[in-house]
Order: structure tokens, then C-alpha cells, then sequence
């Protein structure tokens, strides 16, 4: 019995078509030949053998996973909800099909756990204040975990720390405390420098005692600009002295 040529013909098309493949420039194709690893192909087009190879589909560019909001208890015994972001891509195509059943999955557990650990091991006051330190330790350690899967974790940033409403209030608190604190010590200081200026004035004064004389008569042109219905010369002892020594004088005299 003769097959069709209509027939032959289809069949051929089908294992065209099955043996042709396309990648575009960000994929690569881990080929797998009766179960045994061929290599990575691509991009561009290239042949396979239908039915004996397998390919396996690979994207090469940045994925940004975002880690959920963990639970974590601090260091220092606080209660906070963290999540952050990692930014990571396949370096080695074979690695991440062959090393690892699900890189993705993998990579997003491992960020989870490890973002938990750092957490805990540090105090609330390193996590509010030291991000940077944190997120570097955190990028190290899923980079170093990360590249036998033939992964490579570029960046680990710390999006989001949820404090409890009570912690909250309490660091309101302190943050109000300090500010006063600052405030009453540059008040302070304010006061040492004009009591040291005055102090010099003193001084100055002291060695002219006509200054006090242009003091008093610059105060006096300085209230005769404002209108006032009522003004207060107030007078120096100095100035009115020797008139009580004359009259002294005089009532000694008599």
C-alpha cells in the first residue's frame, strides 16, 4: 500500500516545523537530547531533532521579584513587617535548568528567608537607620547562594519597615524629647555667649566710663522713635552724683 504524496508531504512540513526554532536576543534554549544535556542555543534561529531533542525556554534579562512582608521579630525584641525588592538574572542557562528544578521559585524563598534572618539579628534602630548596610549583606548572601543555580543578584533594596501603633507613639515621643533637649541646649549656649559679650561690654565700660554716657544716650534716641504717649528717661547714678556732692557739701557747710 502506497502513502499519499499529500500525506508525505504534510508529515515533512510537520517535522520542519518542529525541528526550527526561534529565540529572540534576551532568550536562550537549553537543549536536552534523549535526556542528556546538549547545551544552551540562540538567539536567532537554529534546528533541533524533532522528537529525539527538548528545549527548554530561558529569559536573560533583570527580574524584579518582589518579596512579600515578613513577620520578624528584631534583635532587640520588636515586632515589624518588612518587605524589599531584589533585582536578579540568569547568568548561566544550563545552571538554572539543570542545578535547580525552579530558579524563580528558588531565588524568591531564599530572599524570603534570608531577609528574615538579617532582620532578626539586627536591632530597630539599625534597621530604620542603616538600609544601606543592610541591603548590601543581604545582596552578598543571596549572590553567593545564588550562583551555583548560575544566578546573579545585582541589587536587594529594603522597600517598606511596618512598626506596631505603640512603637510608633513611643518614637514620637522620643523624636518630641530630643528636639526639646536640642532646643534648651542652643538656648543655653545662647545665653553663655551674650553673658560673655556682656561681660566684655563690662570691661569696656570700665576702662570709659563716658561710654555709658553714649550707651544712654543712644537709648534714649532709639525709644524717641517710637510714639509713645509716656517715656521713662531712666538716669545713670553717675550723672546726677556730683550735684548730692555739692549739696552734701553745702549742708555740711551750714
Amino acid at each position: 500500500m502506497q502513502i499519499p504524496v499529500f500525506t508525505i508531504v504534510i508529515i515533512v512540513v510537520f517535522l520542519l516545523l518542529s525541528a526550527i526554532k526561534i529565540l529572540k536576543e534576551y532568550q536562550r534554549g537549553v537543549v536536552f537530547r534523549l535526556g542528556r544535556l546538549v547545551g544552551a542555543k540562540g538567539p536567532g534561529i537554529f534546528l533541533i531533532i524533532p522528537f529525539v531533542d527538548k528545549m527548554v525556554k530561558v529569559g536573560l534579562r533583570t527580574v524584579v521579584h518582589d518579596v512579600p512582608p515578613q513577620d520578624i521579630i528584631t534583635k532587640d525584641n520588636v515586632s515589624i513587617q518588612v518587605n524589599a525588592v531584589i533585582y536578579f538574572r540568569v547568568m548561566d542557562p544550563e545552571k538554572a535548568i539543570v542545578e535547580v528544578e525552579d530558579y524563580y521559585t528558588a531565588t524568591s524563598q531564599l530572599s524570603q528567608t534570608t531577609l528574615r534572618s538579617i532582620i532578626g539579628e539586627s536591632e530597630l534602630d539599625q534597621v530604620l537607620s542603616e538600609r544601606k548596610e543592610l541591603n548590601s549583606r543581604l545582596q552578598k548572601i543571596l549572590d553567593k547562594h545564588t550562583d551555583p543555580w548560575g544566578i546573579k543578584v545585582s541589587n536587594v533594596e529594603i522597600k517598606h519597615v511596618d512598626l506596631p501603633k505603640d512603637m510608633k507613639r513611643a518614637m514620637a515621643k522620643q523624636a518630641e524629647a530630643e528636639r526639646e533637649r536640642r532646643a534648651k541646649i542652643i538656648n543655653a549656649e545662647g545665653e553663655f555667649q551674650a553673658s560673655q559679650k556682656l561681660q566684655e561690654a563690662a570691661a569696656v565700660i570700665q576702662k570709659e566710663p563716658v561710654a555709658i554716657q553714649l550707651r544712654y544716650l543712644q537709648a534714649l534716641q532709639d525709644v524717641a522713635v517710637e510714639q509713645n504717649s509716656t517715656t521713662i528717661f531712666p538716669i545713670p547714678i553717675d550723672m546726677i552724683k556730683p550735684f548730692f556732692e555739692n549739696q552734701i557739701k553745702k549742708y555740711n557747710k551750714d
